[in-house]
């Protein structure tokens, strides 16, 4: 008897369950860091982060593929033979998870906001805002580094444009590399597909120890421009999206959009031409 596929439906829904666990589990570690300090410096929240992609990767793969990320099922579409006409439907389901889910955790932590935003002097919706407003979308360098520091923020200051965009790109890149290197059924060096979550996962975990200091380290568009959303209606507003210090929509587009987008497919193609091709049958 030949295994029945799941049906496009069954998909949209493990991809809106998988996005809502990423971002809820994620997000969640950054709510507690940044308004209790319940979490300590980038690397507790970047183990959070990892673990959060680990199980919802075992909690919907077998329906899904649990891409729970627009850009991997770009790079997917473009070198691993998903389907195209799934692309917008799998995109819009990403993209209702992480919104629900950061919904959701606002509605947990409102009054916790709140009670941070006015003991540190925090008007939301106005320039400093970025610091609570970063528990949602992403800004590039990381506000929240050295908060509970003396010496406060860090890296004000320190990151361009440009190498927001390289970073994310790269990030990316490496991260759908993985993937595809994880998930190649001829790669005999895999762990096999009952372990590749966690090593996924463990990817993560190492780029946003990296990449977070600077940007957050985004990799996902979704994971970005859904809690943006609840954030700007939530009364960030401006600080939401585009972003604070005069920083245009095309900014945050080119770095938290387009370039993990970009890095995907080529992390993708680096597998496929460079790596995958040479795999053994």
């Amino acid at each position: 008897m030949s295994k029945k596929e799941p049906s496009l439906y069954s998909c949209c829904i493990a991809e809106i369950t998988g996005t809502f666990i990423l971002v809820f589990l994620g997000c969640g570690a950054v709510h507690t860091a940044v308004t209790t300090d319940g979490l300590s410096g980038v690397g507790q929240v970047a183990i959070v982060w990892g673990l959060a992609v680990t199980l919802s990767v075992f909690a919907t793969m077998n329906i899904s593929g649990a891409h729970i990320n627009p850009a991997i099922t770009l790079a997917l579409a473009a070198w691993g033979g998903f389907p195209k006409n799934r692309i917008l439907p799998y995109w819009i389901s990403q993209l209702i998870g992480a919104t629900l889910a950061a919904l959701f955790l606002y509605l947990i932590f409102a009054s916790t906001i709140e009670k941070y935003e006015l003991d540190n002097n925090i008007t939301r919706g106005e320039f400093g805002s970025q610091v609570t407003a970063s528990m949602y979308g992403e800004y590039f360098p990381n506000p929240t580094v050295g908060i509970h520091e003396p010496e406060g923020d860090t890296v004000s200051n320190t990151i361009t444009t440009s190498q927001a965009m390289l970073a994310e790109v790269l990030g990316t890149a490496l991260l759908a590399f993985m993937v595809f290197a994880l998930t190649d059924k001829k790669n005999k060096g895999a762990p096999g597909a009952g372990l590749a979550p966690l090593f996924i996962g463990a990817t993560v975990l190492v780029l946003v120890a990296i990449l977070g200091p600077m940007t957050q380290a985004c990799l996902n568009p979704a994971r970005d421009f859904g809690p943006r959303i609840v954030a700007y209606f939530a009364g960030w507003g401006e600080i939401a999206f585009p972003g604070p210090n005069g920083q245009s929509a095309w900014d945050t587009l080119l770095v938290y959009l387009f370039a993990p987008m970009i890095g995907a497919v080529i992390g993708g193609l680096t597998y496929t031409g460079c790596i995958g091709k040479q795999q053994p049958e």
